[in-house]
């Protein structure tokens, strides 16, 4: 589910238009009273990450990748999804996890920034998480300074790391990146 394109709850029949509503409603006010946050979790080495569902906008596997000219070092290229143009980010090299070659079994996050699309190389995705949001830890309380983490949460199988897409880019790589892209 994605707030910000809207909920869908569909429920089984039992008969009588009045227990439909009232289960609807129910299940309305408990989803706008639960103070959770959904993760798409993804692997990088033996290392966990997430991202905001909200800022995902498919998975897809990995396709050929066109190097880009003049483009910042962690952007690897650009691939055409249905007609746009978008940037592939190695967000290995920003957490300076140690460099592999790409295989079939790698996966595209599409992910939306708040000034453009980006797809995100991954190992594999793990799934979408449900945490509480008093769970998650801010970054200052672990690492302070560290720019590219929203926060860190602690889940059954250990820790990971809630990656802040919009942060991942410096001001001077988003220029870069710009100029690079309109040579396109």
């Amino acid at each position: 589910m994605n707030p910000a394109r809207g909920a869908y709850i569909i429920l089984p029949y039992k008969g009588g238009h009045d227990r439909f509503a009232t289960d609807a409603k129910k299940l309305i006010n408990k989803a706008a009273m639960n103070d959770s946050t959904q993760l798409v979790a993804f692997s990088l080495d033996n290392c966990k990450f997430a991202l905001p569902l909200s800022q995902v906008e498919r998975i897809v596997n990995i396709v050929e990748i066109t190097p880009l000219p003049k483009a910042p070092d962690v952007v690897i290229g650009v691939i055409n999804v249905q007609g746009r143009i978008i940037p592939v980010v190695d967000i290995r090299k920003r957490f300076r996890l140690p460099e592999r070659e790409m295989n079939l079994n790698d996966k595209l996050i599409l992910s939306q920034t708040s000034k453009r699309s980006v797809g995100i190389m991954v190992d594999s995705v793990i799934g979408v998480i449900e945490c509480p949001k008093q769970e998650i830890i801010v970054p200052e309380k672990v690492l302070p300074g560290i720019g590219y983490i929203e926060g860190v949460v602690k889940l059954e199988d250990g820790l990971t790391l809630i990656h802040n897409i919009d942060s991942f880019l410096s001001l001077e790589e988003e220029k870069t990146l710009d100029d690079a892209m309109k040579k396109i």
